[in-house]
């Protein structure tokens, strides 16, 4: 097993869990946060370098915004959880060029209780 810099136990972690962990760290707090302040959020054994390092990546994806704060940055996310996850489902629908296929398979992929909440929203019945 390979040793991860900053990950206690070198295990590495899946795809995208410190980003979804930095950002419901953001999401608590309701206010800017530096990388300092996110690393005491989270409660996690991580560097403070690997959180700013996190936070840029981020930043570059258009996920959070950031301010001056000292001589470095606080964060703030672009959107809410539900609107965040609704950017990255169109962000992969726009990645492919069957759309009709995609959305066909995730329709048919949708339980009962989401099926009908889709259809009443695009009926303009739910909100």
């Amino acid at each position: 097993m390979s040793q991860v810099k900053g990950i206690p136990g070198g295990e590495r972690r899946p795809s995208g869990e410190l980003e979804s962990t930095i950002l419901a760290a953001l999401w608590a707090a309701g206010t800017p946060l530096t990388p300092g302040q996110v690393q005491g959020a989270i409660g996690a054994q991580l560097a403070r370098t690997t959180v700013t390092t996190i936070l840029s990546r981020l930043y570059e994806k258009g996920t959070v915004t950031r301010t001056r704060a000292g001589r470095g940055f606080a964060y703030t996310p672009t959107e809410d959880a539900p609107g965040l996850t609704a950017r990255r489902m169109h962000s992969e629908l726009q990645k492919e060029q069957d759309r009709s296929t995609v959305l066909a398979r995730f329709v048919s992929q949708l339980t009962d209780e989401d099926e009908q909440l889709l259809r009443d929203l695009l009926d303009g019945e739910a909100r």
